[in-house]
């Protein structure tokens, strides 16, 4: 299936254009900021979908904000701020962030406390994820033995995502960065499956983007835990050996594979729109999952820009933009890579 258009945004005075990609538009500001745009469109099966979910983007941002406050002691980020430059959109209040510019490693970090989703598919062909191997008798929503590390490589807009060997992320940036990308990740999943259990919630899994700076410091990039980037299951419903409740995309995947949508996922056609129910339990889902683990009523001020760990960012230096998102791609030992980006 080819990948669906996506418009081309109005641009402010001052910043400049460089990627849209399934859910966030990036522009550059300066020569080593960005500002980073949630939009309300939601992918599936790697497409976006025609019909967007209202505040979906402000829930992704501000919810990424709360968990980076959560993670600085374990890995700096690359929050600047949410003061935008003038003339910017009201419409990107809540939804839009100035970060740092960094050289994205080619490589979608994942940690998963719970077997479902591709790694079941895994599974259930061949007894490992990502080559890990795993013990027989595991189900759909099976806790495992202890978190693993499951990398997968970063698609372009429209083609899938494939889950990779832990040895072919050292083939693709080295050994050692592999290791401080493995570490990273796993540390990340540890502290958030914790706070999530806290409040009734159990994080399955996590993909992480992680990038260097200037000095060569790794950085957490993009979103951060978030029902796109995460799967939350309410703990009290949890149930092996059947798909589980959560509080992520799902639901619309669900609806999207079930007789209702009549769609044929592995044909030509597109998804359908998605009907206005599901829209609202869609938005419903996303807006608990933030109460949920903030503590916060969704729609009160956003809180403050997390502190950030000292991360050797650029300085008034202009990183080199090989790629139509702004950054480089990273290959052993650090060195650019002409891998194509995928935000």
């Amino acid at each position: 299936m080819s990948p669906s258009p996506q418009p081309q945004p109005d641009v402010p005075a001052g910043l400049t254009h460089l990627h849209s990609g399934k859910v966030r538009d990036l522009y550059a500001w300066g020569a080593d900021r960005l500002v980073m745009v949630a939009s309300d469109r939601i992918s599936a099966f790697d497409v976006v979908l025609a019909t967007p979910i209202p505040d979906k983007g402000r829930v992704l941002t501000q919810l990424s904000l709360w968990w980076f406050d959560q993670l600085t002691d374990i890995v700096p980020h690359h929050v600047v701020g949410t003061d935008l430059p003038a003339g910017c959109p009201a419409d990107w209040a809540g939804r839009a962030l100035v970060v740092q510019r960094l050289d994205m490693f080619a490589v979608e970090c994942v940690a998963r406390g719970y077997l479902t989703g591709s790694g079941l598919a895994d599974y259930q062909r061949t007894g490992t994820v990502c080559g890990v191997e795993l013990p027989a008798g595991l189900v759909d929503g099976s806790r495992l033995p202890e978190p693993i590390f499951t990398p997968a490589t970063k698609a372009d807009l429209g083609e899938h995502d494939e889950n990779v060997s832990y040895a072919a992320v050292q083939q693709s940036v080295g050994a050692e960065i592999a290791a401080e990308l493995r570490r990273l990740t796993l540390a990340v999943y540890e502290r958030a499956q914790g706070i999530a259990r806290e409040r009734g919630i159990l994080l399955a899994d996590t993909k992480l983007e992680l990038g260097a700076d200037g000095d060569g410091t790794i950085v957490l990039g993009d979103e951060v835990l978030t029902p796109d980037s995460s799967r939350f299951w309410p703990a009290e419903d949890w149930s092996p050996g059947r798909p589980q409740p959560s509080y992520d995309k799902q639901y619309v995947r669900d609806w999207l594979t079930s007789p209702a949508s009549g769609w044929d996922r592995h044909g030509d056609a597109p998804p359908p729109p998605l009907p206005g129910d599901v829209v609202e339990a869609t938005r419903e889902r996303y807006v608990r999952a933030y109460e949920r683990l903030t503590g916060r009523r969704f729609g009160e001020p956003p809180p403050r820009p997390p502190a950030r760990a000292p991360s050797g960012a650029n300085q008034g230096t202009e990183p080199e933009p090989t790629h139509p998102d702004g950054t480089t791609r990273r290959g052993p030992g650090g060195v650019a890579t002409d891998h194509p980006a995928a935000p």
